[in-house]
């Protein structure tokens, strides 16, 4: 609990902060877990074999209070997991830099998927239509669907995780990313060969 404490404090120097809830279940060895890094905060997931997949995200999509978005729906495609929200200043620094990578990247396979955190709907609409921002998000006031990301702390926004095509984790930026590290990790995920799902299928 110190450890993870001491992480928070030193993360959120490079972000905005908020204490969402917890989810304490355990999780197979299969999914991912975050385990804290001593004060890293930029990491990969290398090889890919040894890499945690994330499963069950899912949230109000911001644009259609009517329908639910889900991590399951971009299957097969490399995912860049942004966990934002419109009251947060570096979001704002970094929202150019993902819009960039998505718009240069998607026919290759990859989308960029936000997480609007501690936010409302209003308000993050218009952060993201002032913006031009084209990809999708999910609105989470309470960070629920980050529960997914078990062991993570949610409380540091921006976060960015990059899921390969199998939605395993790659790399995670804690605090703001710009374009120049975060696009060459995204190319390189993208051209990795898809996981071999069970029985072989690819």
């Amino acid at each position: 609990m110190l450890l993870a404490s001491a992480l928070v404090a030193a993360l959120v120097t490079g972000g905005c902060s908020f204490t969402p809830p917890r989810d304490g279940a355990a999780a197979p060895p299969s999914e991912f877990t975050f385990v804290a890094p001593g004060g890293k905060t930029r990491l990969t997931y290398d090889p890919p074999e040894t890499r945690g997949t994330v499963r069950g995200l899912a949230g109000e999509d911001l644009a259609d209070a009517s329908r639910r978005l889900a991590l399951d729906d971009f299957a097969g495609r490399v995912v860049v997991l942004n966990i934002w929200g419109s009251w947060c200043g570096p979001c704002r620094d970094e929202v150019p830099d993902l819009q960039e990578v998505y718009r240069s990247t998607r026919d290759d396979g990859v989308t960029v998927l936000g997480v609007a955190v501690r936010d409302d709907r209003d308000a993050a609409r218009d952060f993201l239509r002032s913006r031009d921002v084209e990809y999708p998000s999910i609105l989470d006031p309470p960070a629920r669907s980050l529960a997914a990301l078990r062991g993570f702390p949610p409380n540091v926004v921006p976060s960015t995780l990059v899921l390969d095509r199998g939605h395993r984790v790659a790399a995670v930026f804690l605090g703001t990313v710009r374009i120049s590290e975060l696009l060459p990790v995204v190319e390189r995920i993208a051209a990795e060969p898809a996981p071999v799902a069970a029985g072989g299928q690819r």
